[in-house]
């Protein structure tokens, strides 16, 4: 978001927060997904922004807002990595619409992201994936209570695409705009799916970019149990896909879930990461290196695709996405079952754990944890996986939990210069580190990084307290 304030270097001065618990409004989540004229092109992103301001005009808004408005109607965007999306949901919990562009092709030609290539791959489409989100929900910018936007943590040139679209639609039509956290939409979405799910609850979030273990306390109030120490899963899948000759247009990951299912997963011998440390953090990047020797070992040659593969290596390449899958599958359940031991140590009122984010489409990974979680006596809850993997749909409902406390910036200018600096945050932690899970093995990069959600907002919480004594 563009900056309203002189003082950057303030991490409270950024995040200017408007609380206010006395607002109550009607607010129903759905067991059953309600999907209105949903039109699912390929994807999109999303982001968490600055709070509003305190002053006279920003409480009188938005009291006009929630007063007139029970039924919220939120517009969100999301372009954080590869995918270009945006959706329209409101307060009953109903999507009315879903619009996705996908960067399919361009992944399959660059063998993965290239960021500048996304970045001008979101700028072609991102108008007419927010027009068509409007028009399948057959509203008007004018029907909209609020504008969210994913503003980190992912690419900067591509979060850059999505946040200058959401503040020309929130500047034009004068709305309020919530800036949204990537990762704590793929959390929130489930509060959408499973109308039981109540704070607390722990989370796994697993994509190509992240692997976190979190425990949810409250609305933008998270623990980070563990997080990888060098690459994600799904970073892993989609290596190991374009080593394997799979055909990259749908992703790595469901390739190779496909590919495994003909292959015999104890054939290859490797070993599962970080035994020896008894922790909750991931590391996948030693995987990447066994699945890698064992690929050149059977001289797989990934020039060859898998149609035209003979048998035996048709086999081969089976046998090693077999082995990886169980091994890298392996190493999230013995994590997860020690987050679990912690979360609830913390918070015996535990009952459900989340598994979100684009991995959390393959179920061999849902079926694996759901024995995990029933050994703890925890249930299960997974979003569908059109809401998994990047969509608009979490950010307009983080968007829309956030607005209904009061978190908010007002409306930008209707019209800003093109060189406008923006609140882009590419490494924004989501929670607070929990003590026990610091890594022991090498550091996790950690230059350039955000002060983390959850610290931000209980500043702003603690300053704006002060301030009304």
């Amino acid at each position: 978001m563009v900056s309203l304030l002189p003082n950057l270097s303030s991490p409270i001065s950024r995040l200017r927060l408007l609380w206010r618990p006395s607002i109550h409004l009607t607010f129903k989540a759905t067991s059953k997904l309600q999907l209105h004229n949903k039109a699912v092109k390929p994807q999109l992103f999303k982001s968490f922004s600055a709070y509003c301001s305190t002053s006279a005009s920003n409480v009188q808004t938005q009291n006009q807002i929630l007063g007139e408005n029970e039924n919220l109607v939120v517009l969100g965007i999301e372009t954080s990595c590869d995918d270009t999306a945006a959706a329209v949901v409101n307060s009953n919990g109903e999507i009315l619409s879903q619009v996705i562009s996908s960067q399919a092709e361009l992944l399959a030609r660059y063998g993965g992201v290239a960021p500048k290539m996304a970045e001008e791959a979101h700028a072609l489409v991102i108008d007419q994936v927010v027009q068509e989100a409007l028009d399948k929900a057959n509203l008007t910018e004018k029907d909209l209570t609020a504008v969210a936007v994913t503003i980190g943590p992912g690419l900067s040139l591509c979060l850059r695409i999505g946040v200058r679209k959401a503040r020309s639609v929130a500047g034009s039509h004068n709305l309020p705009l919530v800036g949204v956290h990537h990762m704590e939409a793929h959390t929130l979405v489930a509060r959408l799916v499973e109308r039981e799910l109540q704070f607390p609850f722990m989370a796994l979030l697993v994509s190509g970019g992240h692997n976190l273990l979190i425990l949810a306390r409250d609305l933008g109030d998270y623990i980070q149990l563990g997080t990888t120490i060098d690459d994600a899963i799904g970073e892993a899948y989609d290596k190991t896909a374009k080593w394997l000759g799979l055909d990259l247009r749908r992703s790595g990951g469901p390739a190779v879930e496909e590919l495994a299912q003909e292959g015999d997963a104890k054939s290859v011998k490797f070993k599962v990461p970080m035994k020896q440390h008894k922790d909750c953090n991931f590391s996948y990047a030693g995987l990447k290196t066994q699945v890698r020797l064992a690929i050149e070992a059977k001289r797989i040659n990934a020039g060859i695709s898998l149609a035209s593969a003979s048998d035996k290596e048709r086999q081969a390449r089976a046998d090693i996405a077999a082995s990886f899958q169980r091994v890298a599958v392996l190493h999230l359940e013995e994590k997860c079952e020690r987050a679990i031991e912690w979360g609830l140590n913390i918070e015996p009122s535990i009952n459900h754990l989340v598994v979100s984010g684009g991995v959390a489409s393959n179920k061999y990974v849902r079926a694996r944890l759901d024995e995990v979680v029933k050994r703890k006596g925890l249930k299960l809850v997974c979003p569908p996986p059109s809401l998994c993997t990047d969509n608009g749909v979490m950010v307009a409902w983080t968007g829309l939990e956030h607005f209904r406390l009061g978190r908010f910036d007002p409306p930008p200018p209707a019209h800003e210069p093109e060189d406008a600096v923006l609140d882009l945050r590419p490494r924004w932690p989501l929670g607070e580190e929990y003590a026990e899970g610091k890594s022991e093995a090498r550091s996790m990069r950690t230059a350039r990084m955000h002060t983390s959600l959850t610290s931000l907002i209980k500043a702003s919480i603690k300053q704006e307290s002060q301030s009304a004594i």
